[in-house]
């Protein structure tokens, strides 16, 4: 027989399967970006692309990507994450199956170019997105684990379906590659619509796990109203130290994975004399480790903070070692072995991934009331990495005829985001200028003590 009051007194678990669904669409946001460097070996071979070319078709993405990103967070603060982020994957998708035609244009470059710049447009908002929705999902102590499980879809991405895109390539054609995923994510994004609503929105949801949420530092209101725009709020937020440093940070760690993001395939080809049917199994294997190195640093900052280590140390730790152990890369310049090279880019991903908590640290110090633009403007700073990489790698390619040089400049980003973060952060605390300051956050807080809250409240 049901007990009435233990079916109050339990919370839902919405939020975890509003994750699965981030993560899902985390997955094709980076699938779809991945598409031009699996394609590109063999469509520079159709098309006649030399290094340059390649490189600024590479970078296409990026220039919409960036410099978008700070109307995509107002329209974010304005329309919310489902209804943006959806709309979003419907629309990259489609653009990213058109890439399948590019040969059939007089000029393919310039319809590369210009599918990949509205690309970029369309994908602007997504990170924000992510981000603003695991404020609103997660309270603080949950909140290093959900962003680490959204930020390794990045590599779940390139080690899943890096071999899907290769054997794909190579059995029916690059065009192919960009049909197949196309489709694949104007499905997901009309899955999206169904399975994810805003907390107090969602009928799923009870007044227990809302409780569970807002008490340990979640924001389940953020959505509830429009919030407008402000240029103070704009200011505040980039003329303060602590965030300039972050996003330096962001910038030197997004630099690297943008190298894995473009130029790695052509890599193992060009430098490391590997086929393309070799590369499409073992390129699989740095972005695996990369995966196993976001959950385990997400885990690690959890696990300090609820050890009653400050925020701060509990965020920057995973991030600053990180940074410092993707530095390795560099050895790759040293050796022809395929196993060492191998082994020396998936100790860098996986490093690079122990370090991926920037958006978490976004969410931490963010004001409330102005997320969206926030993230936007870290996303902003941070991929301007997607520009300067792929077109800084293809000079150094094209000038030198070698890949030590670019390595090289890997290796030196992740010194720079460590020295970010350990000199220039200094201490994190939520932004405030026209909001209340946030109640105290428990990191122990569990389903007890919340049980506690509602029987003194009523």
């Amino acid at each position: 027989m049901n007990n009435p009051m233990r079916s109050v007194a339990t919370k839902t678990n919405v939020r975890y399967l509003i994750l699965v669904m981030i993560f899902i669409v985390t997955v094709f946001n980076y699938v779809d970006r991945a598409t031009l460097s699996i394609a590109a070996p063999s469509l520079r071979k159709d098309l006649g692309f030399d290094a340059v070319t390649m490189g600024i078709a590479f970078s296409a993405f990026g220039w919409a990507y960036t410099w978008l990103q700070i109307p995509g967070g107002i329209i974010l603060d304005r329309f919310g994450s489902r209804l943006v982020l959806g709309l979003s994957l419907i629309l990259w998708s489609g653009l990213t199956f058109l890439q399948g035609y590019v040969d059939l244009f007089s000029s393919a470059f310039v319809a590369l170019f210009v599918l990949r710049f509205l690309m970029g447009a369309a994908e602007a908002p997504a990170f924000p997105a992510n981000n603003r929705l695991t404020v609103m999902w997660f309270p603080r102590h949950e909140r290093g684990l959900a962003t680490a499980v959204f930020q390794s879809a990045q590599y779940f991405a390139l080690a899943a379906f890096t071999p899907i895109m290769v054997w794909t390539l190579s059995t029916f054609g690059w065009q192919h590659v960009f049909f197949s995923t196309g489709v694949a994510g104007i499905l997901i994004g009309l899955l999206w619509f169904r399975m994810v609503h805003e907390p107090r929105k969602d009928k799923r949801v009870n007044q227990a796990e809302i409780d569970y949420i807002e008490a340990g530092g979640g924001l389940p209101s953020m959505g509830d109203a429009p919030i407008p725009f402000s240029w103070k709020r704009v200011r505040t937020i980039g003329g303060n130290r602590m965030m300039l440093g972050i996003y330096l940070g962001q910038f030197c760690l997004t630099s690297i994975t943008w190298f894995f993001l473009t130029w790695f395939p052509t890599y193992l080809i060009e430098a490391k004399g590997m086929t393309l049917l070799k590369v499409g199994l073992v390129a699989a294997i740095p972005p695996i480790a990369g995966c196993l190195g976001g959950v385990i640093g997400g885990l690690w900052s959890d696990w300090m903070l609820r050890k009653g280590y400050s925020l701060t140390a509990a965020r920057k730790t995973p991030i600053i070692c990180g940074l410092l152990l993707s530095s390795s890369i560099v050895v790759a310049n040293y050796t022809q072995s395929i196993p060492l090279v191998i082994l020396v880019m998936s100790i860098a991903f996986f490093a690079k991934g122990v370090g991926n908590l920037g958006w978490c640290i976004v969410g931490d110090v963010s004001p409330k009331r102005a997320m969206g633009v926030s993230g936007a403007m870290f996303n902003f700073c941070g991929n301007l990495a997607s520009i300067v990489t792929p077109i800084a790698i293809g000079v150094m390619i094209n000038q030198l005829g070698s890949f030590d040089v670019a390595l090289m400049y890997v290796a030196a980003m992740g010194l720079l985001g460590a020295f970010a973060y350990l000199f220039i952060v200094g201490p994190l605390k939520r932004l405030e200028f026209d909001e209340p300051q946030d109640p105290p956050v428990n990191p122990l807080l569990n389903d007890a003590h919340l049980s506690d809250l509602r029987q003194s409240h009523s």
